[in-house]
């Protein structure tokens, strides 16, 4: 990473970098944006909770009667026996009642989560995305699709953490199963018998939820794909106003991971009730066992009691998660992240007061404009450039001279020190950002297409665009032929950034892309640098069509593209230093020409130079518009 990147996205100096909020300030905030957002769904997910206590302890009181009962000897043992039968039953009408609630409750909270993971990743890729493009540009694209798919499940679960008030005495779980071998191994062992059916049955469920878990992974990875391109290709997003396109599609695959995410919690909850019928079922199943042990086979009480209590307290620490506060903590880190990301100001929001640009004939003046992409090292030096309307300028000069960070200035990726760019008079840092990137077409070096057809990739030019006018964007860019040859047309998929096409078809889909938008600008960042000769040739006679009409403005390396420009400007350190046509500036031999014989050769640079010499004592020196 250059130092140049690495300074766009670092802290403005001007602003006070505030200390990371402590756990008790991001508790707060969850639960004032969350908690109370959804807190008529907590309250009936915590009155199912209190009716799951209530029959726990209800059947905790039946120890009671049930040792009562035991104690009764005589002709009253069988009047006795029957009582503890009923109890029994009764035991387990409870802990159904306690499934059906702690499934009720795990739904619900599970559903209340997955609105809250939702509703954040959707204010995240909206905040991504009024961004200026320094923000994108010493991150990883991971970097965001962590934060979007895996940090915003600690805003739901340092929520709901909490809320459930889980207990933390899991250690005293392998205490009480060691109770309840030491007092009647038989019976523990009898007891674990409904293992083998607790595991049928929660393996059928867990094929259910593995399907949905599939779904869900789908969609998930959809989101992350959706959240890479938006990364990768914020340029093209916003230089062709995609924004809102791009939160559709994302807003979809969040709604389809959704309710695939519901229906694996329903699954997933139904594991609770199951686990809790069989252990009604085992408790029930002890109650008459040692019942019929004490009272009839004059079995020792004491010892069916101890093992009783062990099995129910035994119950609920088994299903309390003991790490409370580990789970606060990571939940915490998750929503750091995403604060992070909702706190920055939305650089690029629409502002109302502007007004919309209008373009009229296209003529472009960069005046006085300097810029640099850290303090101290300017990329340009008080530049001054025009570009006429209905003409091609071409820019030209050394890397790193600013070239292409003029394209970047005039779309406002950034925006200047000092000076001014007008269009038609207007200054474009005064007017509306999406009326000045809806009258910009750009065609870069690196072609960005997005996962889908190549019809989808043509369409996103133009919204509401119909099939007739992609189709003649797409003759005009010389595409429509070749496209035609693939079996499935114009639905043929591009793959992931189009890897499934060459460059020179990648290119020419996006300049139909530009064709499309049907803008009066065109900004071209070396359009043809990547191509083999014959991919260069169908690329041009593409660019051909496309300025036609149009005020462009071409960035070019390769000279031989450019030698037809009306305007050809050569950019050294930030600065114009000549301005002519090509015979112009090959008759003057200063920069351009230099630049010709670097890559053609000097017999072929003085041989052109020759052939204008003629003229050399009428052309002015050369000199900066």
């Amino acid at each position: 990473m250059s130092d140049q990147t690495r300074a766009l996205s670092a802290p403005d100096p001007s602003r006070p970098v505030a200390p990371a909020p402590d756990t008790s300030a991001i508790l707060r905030r969850l639960f004032a944006e969350h908690g109370r957002r959804h807190v008529w769904s907590y309250l009936a997910a915590a009155t199912l909770m209190a009716i799951s206590a209530a029959a726990t302890g209800l059947a905790v009181s039946q120890l009671r009667p049930v040792v009562n009962g035991m104690m009764t000897f005589g002709g009253e043992a069988a009047s006795s026996f029957k009582t503890l039968r009923n109890l029994s039953l009764a035991v387990a009408v409870l802990y159904v009642i306690r499934g059906l609630s702690t499934y009720g409750q795990l739904v619900i909270m599970s559903r209340t989560g997955n609105k809250i993971v939702a509703g954040v990743q959707s204010r995240v890729y909206e905040r991504v995305l009024a961004q200026p493009v320094s923000f994108f540009q010493d991150r990883h694209s991971s970097e965001f699709i962590s934060r979007l798919a895996i940090a915003a499940n600690g805003v739901r679960d340092s929520v709901q953490v909490l809320i459930q008030a889980v207990g933390r005495d899991v250690l005293t779980l392998v205490a009480l199963v060691i109770v309840m071998f030491y007092q009647d191994p038989l019976m523990a062992a009898a007891t674990m018998t409904v293992l083998p059916v607790a595991a049928l049955l929660l393996g059928r469920a867990i094929r259910r939820v593995r399907k949905f878990a599939r779904r869900s992974f789908d969609g998930s990875t959809r989101i992350m794909a959706t959240m890479q391109e938006t990364v990768q290709g914020i340029r093209i997003i916003k230089a062709f106003g995609l924004e809102k396109a791009m939160r559709q599609r994302m807003d979809a695959s969040i709604r389809d991971v959704q309710k695939s995410a519901n229906r694996m919690a329903a699954g997933v909850a139904l594991s609770s009730p199951l686990a809790d019928t069989l252990g009604g079922v085992a408790v029930a199943f002890v109650i008459a066992y040692g019942g019929w042990r004490v009272t009839v086979a004059q079995a020792d009480p004491g010892s069916f009691f101890a093992f009783t209590a062990a099995l129910l307290m035994a119950y609920d620490p088994a299903k309390r998660l003991g790490k409370l506060n580990l789970e606060i903590q990571n939940g915490i880190v998750g929503a750091r992240l995403i604060y992070e990301i909702l706190d920055r100001p939305p650089v690029e929001a629409e502002r109302a007061d502007r007004p919309a640009l209008a373009v009229t004939d296209g003529r472009i003046a960069i005046e006085h404009v300097a810029f640099g992409y850290r303090p101290g090292e300017a990329v340009l030096h008080d530049l001054d450039l025009l570009v006429e309307p209905d003409r091609t300028t071409a820019l030209v000069g050394p890397s790193g001279g600013g070239k292409s960070t003029i394209l970047g200035l005039l779309q406002r990726f950034y925006e200047p020190a000092t000076g001014r760019i007008l269009i038609d008079g207007q200054d474009i840092g005064q007017v509306d950002l999406a009326s000045l990137r809806a009258r910009i077409a750009f065609v870069s070096q690196d072609v960005f297409l997005f996962r889908g057809t190549i019809r989808e990739n043509i369409l996103l030019g133009r919204a509401g665009a119909s099939e007739a006018d992609m189709i003649e964007a797409a003759r005009h860019a010389h595409a429509h032929d070749f496209i035609q040859r693939f079996a499935m047309g114009y639905d043929t998929q591009v793959g992931e950034q189009g890897t499934q096409l060459s460059g020179g078809q990648r290119q020419r889909i996006a300049i139909a892309r530009a064709m499309l938008k049907n803008a009066p600008i065109i900004l071209l960042d070396e359009p043809t640098a990547a191509l083999d000769s014959e991919s260069e040739r169908e690329v041009q006679r593409a660019l051909d069509e496309l300025r036609v009409g149009r005020t462009t403005v071409v960035v070019a390396h390769r000279l031989q593209t450019i030698i037809a420009a009306d305007r050809i400007c050569v950019i050294e350190n930030g600065r114009c230093v000549e301005v002519g046509t090509h015979a112009d500036l090959m008759a003057r031999r200063g920069s351009y020409y230099t630049f010709f014989a670097a890559q053609f050769g000097p017999a072929t640079a003085q041989s052109l130079a020759s052939l204008t010499a003629g003229d050399d004592a009428a052309r002015p020196a050369a000199t900066a518009p």
